[in-house]
């Protein structure tokens, strides 16, 4: 296993910490500017981030609302023992197992959405690339994992967290995220190529 393995092009950008960290004075403060301003920055990342957790578009937009809810309430908590960005995609991966389990209790209240139609409605465009049909079966194979291993796939190759990052975020030991990194990876390996089998050829 890679121990830094190298992000994605067009990974997901943050603002840069100092700043988050003024937006949360400012909330704690009670600003309600600042919360927009903070939720504008986040809501791409956490839509894209929550709906690899939880495969629904649905449930990725709700999460959002629950995370920034969250951050509205518990801004004062925030203890700078990681950056603000990592403190917030751990509230939103709580939030996003935490609906993704209620759905399963309710499978006929929320309806699966294909995620390339909602990139191509996005108001932020995807990025042109020359391997789409890899991208594709990429997002096939994903679907395929369980929620945590996706979760530390997506937050490896697209957010570019580190190892230590990622066990912040999904509050267990660094070991935890490797070793759900060595059987995501090994998952793939093995589903890749029977996705690519259905696909039309070019």
């Amino acid at each position: 296993m890679d121990e830094n393995p190298q992000p994605i092009r067009g990974r997901a950008k943050f603002s840069d910490n100092a700043s988050d960290i003024a937006l949360l004075t400012r909330i704690t403060n009670g600003d309600r500017d600042a919360l927009r301003e903070i939720y504008t920055i986040y809501y791409h990342p956490l839509l894209r981030f929550i709906y690899r957790v939880t495969g629904q578009l649905e449930l990725a937009q709700e999460g959002i609302n629950d995370t920034m809810l969250v951050v509205w309430s518990n801004s004062a908590d925030f203890g700078h023992r990681s950056t603000v960005s990592t403190w917030i995609m751990g509230i939103a991966y709580r939030k996003g197992l935490k609906l993704l389990e209620r759905s399963r209790r309710w499978t006929n209240r929320f309806a699966s959405v294909d995620f390339d139609e909602w990139i191509e409605r996005s108001e932020v465009a995807a990025e042109p690339s020359d391997d789409g049909d890899l991208r594709d079966l990429l997002d096939q194979g994903l679907k395929q994992l369980t929620p945590e291993h996706r979760a530390v796939v997506e937050l490896t190759y697209f957010y570019g967290c580190s190892y230590e990052e990622i066990a912040v975020i999904a509050g267990c030991p660094v070991n935890t995220v490797k070793t759900r990194m060595f059987h995501a990876r090994a998952r793939l390996r093995k589903l890749l190529p029977v996705i690519g089998k259905d696909l039309p050829p070019a």
